[in-house]
């Protein structure tokens, strides 16, 4: 199968709302904040509204949305758990991806994916309720090429390759096994009719190398490294910095 020509750049902006939770004034703005990634050239913006609201809120997703309205080339995306609150946020907004992540309600950050052979028989009837929809379904997970075609077999359109196990090795010598290990992942989900997404703890350092050795990769979901990027940068700056590493990959394909 050919792989994707582009890998789209999704922002997310949960940490833009941390900060703005910190005081009632109602800065930093998401909505500005999203307007000037967008206009960077982001290709969509991504939001994780927990169910405890400690940063994205209900009514960001709602503002985002009406925002995103104006976008038309640009995409969505709502993660969470699909067994706690995102569902919700699906049947309201019909958002162009949502990706079920498998945290439990006061989880610090996503530090797993989904366990297929436990979870399959559950998650199966909220994947047809989104598809059904009309929105597309990625399951975030680890990258173990075996659980591919079960994502599949499940109703996914998607996967999530979650990477913070790439980045704890970045620069060292286990570096280029790991990134065998998510190439193979990446290979194996696209053999099973699945696009691929990645992220967690990408950042201007490793996002090349990831993507050239990946090439498979459809969108990256970037928010902690781009946003702390950003407080130094700005956000217009920040947003062509992490796209120059997207088209750098394209020269280093299959380097390890």
């Amino acid at each position: 199968m050919t792989p994707p020509p582009h890998t789209a750049l999704s922002v997310n902006l949960n940490k833009v709302a941390l900060v703005r939770n910190t005081r009632h004034l109602g800065i930093p703005s998401v909505t500005r904040a999203a307007t000037l990634c967008l206009q960077a050239g982001a290709g969509g913006i991504t939001v994780h509204p927990r169910p405890d609201a400690r940063h994205i809120r209900a009514g960001d997703v709602g503002e985002l949305h009406a925002l995103l309205a104006a976008w038309p080339g640009a995409e969505f995306n709502i993660e969470g758990n699909p067994f706690h609150n995102l569902m919700d946020f699906v049947r309201e907004f019909r958002p162009q991806q949502c990706t079920f992540v498998p945290d439990a309600e006061g989880q610090f950050t996503s530090d797993h994916g989904w366990d297929l052979t436990r979870d399959a028989a559950r998650l199966a009837p909220v994947i047809a309720q989104a598809r059904a929809l009309g929105v597309r379904v990625s399951l975030f997970m680890d990258p173990l090429p075996d659980a591919m075609a079960q994502a599949r077999a499940v109703g996914a359109d998607r996967v999530e390759l979650y990477t913070e196990g790439y980045a704890r090795v970045h620069g060292t010598e286990r570096q280029a096994g790991v990134l065998r290990q998510f190439a193979a992942a990446a290979q194996a989900a696209r053999r099973a009719g699945l696009g691929v997404n990645a992220g967690h703890d990408l950042n201007r350092d490793n996002l090349t190398a990831f993507l050239g050795a990946v090439p498979e990769v459809q969108e990256v979901s970037i928010g902690h490294a781009l946003i702390s990027d950003a407080l130094e940068l700005g956000y217009a700056a920040t947003v062509r910095a992490y796209l120059a590493c997207i088209a750098e990959a394209s020269g280093v394909r299959g380097a390890p």
